[in-house]
């Protein structure tokens, strides 16, 4: 079964197409022609991920299909960045502007408590479903680790000795907030297939 997956970044493709059973298959934007980029207007992250599935939907013609927006949460920033993470340092979307934006406006603080969330938001049989999955962790003082993306290199789990930037992929999917909420998604598009 091919699936749309409202998103156009290969990193998060990768994700959680590695998190997928093998009969479920992400079919991409682009792979469905649309190529723009789509717009994340609102303030919380259910709503741009209902609002990127929605667009993508009825440009495409596609009947079902789901997106996530995903944020990272500071608690000594007040929760910045929260929805704007992907464009924190601006619109050009620069992951390490993101982080060097962040790292400046970190110094000095003591709590370096954060966490990251997902959103998902599936459309499916006519109807909207949100999955959430949430991930606990410390940032660092300065970056670590070439892997992962986004604020992967100054994020380390709780329960981890080493960021995302530093862990396998494997590894990252033991502690990963992305990967909580497709777990969610997963259990519930296998649920539907029992009962139909």
């Amino acid at each position: 079964m091919d699936m749309l997956f409202a998103t156009n970044n290969a990193h998060k493709v990768r994700e959680i197409q590695s998190l997928l059973p093998d009969d479920l298959r992400i079919l991409t934007l682009v792979e469905a022609g649309l190529q723009e980029e789509i717009p994340e207007p609102f303030e919380t992250l259910e709503r741009n991920a209902q609002a990127k599935i929605q667009y993508a939907l009825q440009r495409t013609g596609i009947q079902a299909g789901f997106s996530e927006d995903s944020g990272l949460f500071v608690t000594a920033l007040e929760g910045r960045p929260g929805v704007h993470s992907a464009h924190y340092a601006g619109n050009h979307r620069n992951d390490a502007d993101n982080i060097e934006r962040v790292l400046q406006e970190m110094v000095g603080a003591t709590d370096r408590k954060a966490y990251f969330q997902t959103i998902i938001c599936l459309v499916w049989a006519g109807q909207e479903k949100f999955f959430s999955g949430v991930c606990e962790g410390t940032l660092l003082t300065a970056p670590q680790g070439n892997g992962g993306f986004g604020y992967d290199p100054i994020f380390q789990p709780d329960g981890a000795d080493k960021t995302f930037a530093e862990l396998s992929l494997t590894d990252k999917n033991r502690f990963s907030h992305r990967k909580k909420a497709v777990q969610q998604l997963i259990d519930f598009l296998r649920q539907g297939q029992k009962s139909s």
